[in-house]
């Protein structure tokens, strides 16, 4: 196959190149020939501008698929509204056993906390997952299926809120959601082939060559290779499989043996290990030094030290890589105290480590990540003090924790810094992720600016921060990220260079076309035939 790319500006990464055409060949950028062979194809960029594509370092594909099969809740801004959304979505599914759905915005309550009883007036089990996806929401019928009473403790390395009589109030936190999720009927393998088929179309359409899917479970990994093999993937992944700290050691032959199951599906690898080191301010859950400024209370670590440095040597040895999440201060301690003791025996670093969010760093850690060889993955449209920020994180930690995401300084300390959205947490517009990481505002233009604008970085370093940069994360990521001659042909086709407009208005930004290994996997419908 040969596709040239004409009439466009070309963001090339090599000084001698043509910056206004690119040619490829089998899936690879080549040096423009002589003669233009009749039977390429001829792409007319029509003023636009072509660039290596984009990276997400941290998304949840499989989860985001699932969201899109249930009520759509992400835009409402009431109970009210949500009960009645998933109603209605009820009496259009009426042989629905379960209504599952997502993504309720958890500011819309003080507390963050919500009722079961508020979703009664539906006759069958609901399970709504907060934006967060580390709590759910669900109502008294789907408790009763659960078996959840007031008699029900809390399972290990979760919570389950309850009323001031002691009755369960309907929020679950962290694993208690497990206690009802694991009871909803998992849907057939075709139609989870369906559902990683549109959602890593959503992220082609947003100029995503590559991710990282960051929390699979071994039951999920059956729809992905069935996705990979039969063609429905637009993007290639690396799957990272989510260490379990209550079995881990019996985990390790089945994460040994998920590699080879995936030997045969094009475009995946299972090269990570996922670690959740602690979980989220906002329900009290991240692991924070010092006590939350409302409760007296540092959050709910999911490893003990010893534990999880066990289980990041056990890692080292069976030859993958460690992604992990952590959130407050103490979890992100806890990891690099953690790769402090792999190092030991991984001085080369061969083992790739990512902590993605990093949310509050505390002062004397900031410069470990560079002298561990610990890349850092941010979310950056977190980075902006916006609804959930104002409302339910900043009266959790104080003024004294309110300094996060601080990708500027993390940048200056020399670490690897990469960008992930987080999908469905968030949105998987790289361009709208830049955008917050330049300017650190919310759409409005506030705070002016920026919140801590010491953290903004510059227009070039994001977008190399959203493409280039993210294949760190990636043990077969040498050959992309930029448009080099031999380089694998990621591409992102965008309506306007990135660099000649406003930050502000970055998002606004179309892309036009995404090739994954010199495939179209995405093209706007304008711009086809």
């Amino acid at each position: 196959m040969q596709i040239a790319f004409i009439n466009g500006s070309i963001d090339v990464g090599e000084p001698d190149a043509p910056a206004n055409r690119v040619y490829v060949v089998d899936g690879r950028v080549a040096a423009w020939p002589e003669t233009l062979p009749e039977a390429a194809e001829v792409v007319d960029l029509v003023g636009g501008h072509l660039r290596a594509g984009f990276a997400d370092g941290h998304t949840h594909p499989f989860l985001a698929g699932r969201e899109l099969l249930g009520p759509q809740l992400r835009h409402l801004t009431t109970v009210t509204g949500i009960a009645e959304a998933v109603g209605a979505w009820a009496d259009e599914h009426p042989d629905a056993e379960w209504i599952v759905g997502g993504s309720y915005d958890a500011t819309m309550v003080d507390t963050g906390l919500f009722d079961a009883t508020w979703l009664d007036s539906i006759d069958r089990p609901v399970v709504l997952r907060a934006w967060d996806y580390h709590t759910v929401w669900c109502n008294s019928r789907a408790l009763e299926m659960a078996g959840i009473t007031s008699e029900t403790p809390d399972p290990p390395l979760g919570r389950i809120v309850h009323r001031a009589d002691g009755t369960p109030m309907g929020t679950l936190v962290e694993s208690a959601a497990l206690l009802v999720l694991d009871r909803v009927p998992e849907v057939s393998l075709d139609r989870q082939v369906e559902i990683l088929g549109r959602a890593t179309r959503t992220l082609a359409s947003y100029g995503i060559t590559w991710t990282q899917e960051a929390w699979a479970e071994d039951h999920e990994l059956d729809a992905w290779i069935a996705a990979a093999q039969r063609g429905a993937l637009h993007l290639d992944v690396d799957i990272a499989v989510r260490a379990d700290p209550l079995r881990w050691v019996a985990q390790l032959d089945e994460i040994v043996a998920v590699r080879e199951r995936v030997a045969d599906a094009p475009g995946i690898s299972c090269d990570t290990v996922k670690f959740f080191i602690d979980g989220i301010i906002e329900n009290h859950t991240a692991a924070m030094l010092d006590d939350y400024t409302d409760v007296c209370s540092r959050g709910l670590p999911n490893w003990s030290a010893d534990q999880l440095g066990d289980a990041l040597l056990d890692v080292h040895r069976i030859d993958r890589d460690i992604h992990m999440h952590a959130i407050g201060d103490a979890g992100v301690r806890a990891a690099l105290d953690a790769v402090t003791r792999l190092r030991a025996e991984d001085p080369e670093r061969r083992r790739r480590v990512t902590v993605a969010h990093a949310q509050v760093i505390h002062p004397d850690d900031l410069e470990r990540f560079a002298d561990l060889g610990v890349a850092v993955c941010f979310q950056p449209l977190w980075a902006r003090p916006d609804d959930v920020m104002v409302s339910l994180t900043f009266p959790r930690v104080g003024p004294d924790r309110e300094r996060q995401y601080q990708i500027g300084s993390v940048m200056r300390t020399g670490a690897s810094v990469t960008f992930g959205s987080d999908w469905p947490v968030s949105s998987p517009n790289v361009l709208e992720g830049i955008s917050v990481a330049v300017t650190r505002q919310n759409p409005d233009g506030t705070p002016q600016g920026g919140w801590y604008p010491e953290e903004r970085i510059t227009v070039d370093a994001a977008l190399a921060t959203a493409s280039a940069a993210v294949h760190v994360q990636s043990r077969r990521g040498a050959d992309r990220g930029e448009l080099r001659v031999g380089n694998l042909a990621d591409l992102v086709w965008l309506d306007r260079d990135p660099r000649a407009v406003h930050a502000r208005d970055l998002a606004e930004t179309r892309v036009l076309g995404t090739w994954c290994r010199g495939r179209e996997t995405y093209r706007r419908a304008e711009t086809s035939g």
